[in-house]
């Protein structure tokens, strides 16, 4: 995929929020294949505030993870102290494709899917990210070495946030 498709859905997807806001819909999903076998879906779900949605098994995919330059990614912050284009030129830079949820370990007390220092395959899974239930799988997009995390167990993360490199 592209940088103009995936410019074009983050506006599909805008375009979508806002019908799905203004029609007052309960739930919209929708879905897109590309040539080169990657997917979008998106998934909107209003809880029904007294009545609120029970809870079920969440749900598992995969999320194509992608490196990006500078002037591809959000804005991007560091840790405190730190300035932003220590990290958001490097060519091995990951940021999160959703807003979500980010889980290093696959449940508690289970060891990390990688750490600082760890060497990674393409595809391997480097975190969790759980955006409305769904528990999205973030493969490496390449082979290398886990040069730092920015992310912690738990934490919260934005769209296009700083996940990880992979030197």
């Amino acid at each position: 995929m592209d940088k103009k498709d995936h410019d074009r859905d983050l506006g599909l997807i805008r375009e979508l929020a806002t019908l799905f806001r203004d029609q007052d819909l309960s739930e919209m999903e929708y879905r897109r294949s590309y040539p080169d076998e990657s997917h979008l879906k998106v998934r909107f779900v209003r809880n029904a505030g007294a009545n609120p949605v029970p809870d079920s098994a969440p749900v598992v995919s995969h999320v194509e993870a992608r490196t990006v330059s500078g002037s591809d990614s959000a804005s991007i912050t560091g840790e405190p102290g730190e300035s932003d284009e220590s990290h958001e030129q490097h060519p091995g830079l990951i940021t999160s494709p959703m807003v979500g949820t980010a889980y290093l370990q696959a449940e508690p007390g289970a060891p990390p899917f990688v750490s600082a220092g760890d060497e990674v395959q393409q595809g391997q899974t480097l975190l969790i990210i759980e955006a409305m239930k769904t528990m999205n799988f973030i493969p490496s997009p390449k082979s290398g070495r886990v040069g730092r995390v920015f992310v912690e167990n738990a934490s919260p993360v934005e769209f296009g946030a700083p996940l990880m490199i992979i030197e």
